[in-house]
């Protein structure tokens, strides 16, 4: 039986059709489907407010000790300079050749001590390398529920959302003034519970991340939820939590891109071969027969911004070449509303059906790519398909090639897999279809666009 990654891979032989075979279906949110109903529940960031539980889902790994920045300086494309205690960014890793493995928020809680949350990919790259890198650092790892159903997690994890929410947690504060400078962290203090905040926000309105020991959770919760009542908020349920990454015009999971390279092999030799890379599920019309091609730079995810050449990190080398080069484009695309239709009629048509597109995420693998066709050519990936009851319309996140990606412009994406459908039990026998759709900004909401990084 393999026991490593690595172990797996030589089983398998084809790794791409490994993953697109993988039993595994999409990413799992271990809450409730619903409170009310998906479509209030998404309105709510928009209109009112919205309470996110992320109690289960995400992994959290410490890393404290002198050497902690130097190691995330060394992993990280983002510059360390003058990081550390209530500070926050997106931490985004690359690997030997300049391709992504992953990112997670980077939460600073001590000048010598970070919590980075997210998807385990991340993680694990951060805890092999403290384990083997000579790094003076510890590290203790504070597992998804997914992965330790039994053990209770260390903190609870919440978020308040949209245009009512800093008027809700004003009114259940207790402490001292709220921190709303984008991706700061402050403090707050709820029912006689303290918690450490991280301001950022959706809909084109403040909110806060908070977090404090899980035996606060649910007093704090119960306290969020009274004052939320007379403006309108409303708890997400896991239907409605798929679909918010898309309306932010975040790319949750790209395909890690570890599978291949001799120098990435001791790292996939360290990982289980029964661990979230192991078992991950790629699915859609963009089945490449060479994994490489799945992976993506960090100017497909528009993380260009964010590499920074003033410190030596894996993967630099690469990315000073590929900075001078043609780059992708990150857009939303928007579904032709006719092409939808005909998925949902041919379910109710004799012959071969289509892929069946379930609301409100359509997505049905852990890694989901489609082909963006434009007058029948490839020109990028389109990825996490889902409805949106705040435009009315399905919309995907998609990296087109720069020389066609004007805004307004129109593509067709090649809906469902080849040959009927590959073995992943989420995948019945289905026929592919072309869908046509009009490129637009991210996020797709233009308030969102023009504040998101603009709170103060």
């Amino acid at each position: 039986m393999a026991q490593s990654l690595e172990d797996r891979i030589k089983d398998a032989g084809n790794i791409s059709q490994m993953l697109q075979n993988s039993t595994v279906g999409r990413y799992v949110y271990p809450i409730p489907a619903e409170f009310t109903n998906w479509i209030e529940e998404q309105r709510a960031w928009r209109e009112t407010a919205v309470l996110f539980d992320q109690s289960f889902h995400m992994t959290d790994l410490y890393v404290r000790g002198p050497d902690t920045m130097k190691l995330l300086s060394d992993l990280g494309v983002n510059s360390f300079a003058g990081f550390g205690r209530n500070k926050a960014k997106q931490f985004v890793c690359c690997n030997h050749d300049g391709y992504v493995i992953g990112d997670v928020i980077c939460f600073g809680l001590e000048d010598d001590e970070v919590n980075l949350v997210g998807r385990p990919v991340v993680p694990n790259w951060v805890q092999f390398h403290a384990e083997t890198g000579g790094y003076d650092v510890e590290v203790e790892r504070d597992q998804r529920s997914l992965d330790n159903p039994d053990a209770p997690r260390k903190t609870y994890r919440y978020e308040v959302q949209g245009p009512n929410a800093m008027a809700i947690l004003e009114a259940v504060n207790e402490g001292g003034p709220l921190v709303t400078k984008f991706f700061n962290m402050g403090e707050i203090t709820i029912a006689g519970c303290k918690a450490r905040t991280l301001a950022h926000g959706m809909g084109g309105a403040k909110g806060l991340e908070l977090w404090g020991p899980f035996e606060d959770g649910e007093k704090v919760k119960a306290a969020i939820l009274k004052a939320g009542a007379a403006h309108g908020l409303k708890q997400a349920g896991h239907r409605a939590y798929s679909t918010v990454a898309m309306e932010s015009g975040w790319i949750p999971s790209p395909l890690q891109a570890i599978y291949t390279g001799d120098a990435m092999r001791a790292y996939r030799e360290w990982l289980p071969a029964s661990g979230f890379e192991g078992v991950a599920s790629t699915g859609g019309s963009f089945q490449p027969e060479n994994v490489e091609d799945y992976y993506l730079t960090p100017w497909d995810l528009d993380y260009g911004r964010v590499v920074k050449f003033d410190h030596d990190f894996i993967g630099r080398a690469a990315l000073e070449k590929m900075a001078k080069q043609k780059h992708r484009k990150k857009v939303t695309l928007v579904w032709d509303k006719a092409d939808v239709l005909k998925i949902f009629a041919g379910l109710m048509e004799e012959g071969e059906m289509p892929k069946l597109m379930e609301m409100p995420a359509g997505h049905y693998a852990a890694h989901p790519y489609d082909q963006v066709l434009k007058d029948g050519r490839m020109v990028g990936i389109s990825t996490y398909p889902v409805y949106t009851a705040n435009e009315r319309a399905w919309i995907s996140l998609a990296m087109i090639d720069e020389d066609v990606a004007e805004m307004g412009g129109a593509f067709s994406i090649l809906w469902g897999e080849r040959d009927g459908g590959t073995a992943k039990p989420a995948v019945e026998p289905h026929r592919q279809m072309e869908i046509g759709a009009i490129a637009h900004p991210w996020p797709i909401h233009e308030a969102s666009r023009r504040e998101y990084r603009s709170q103060s």
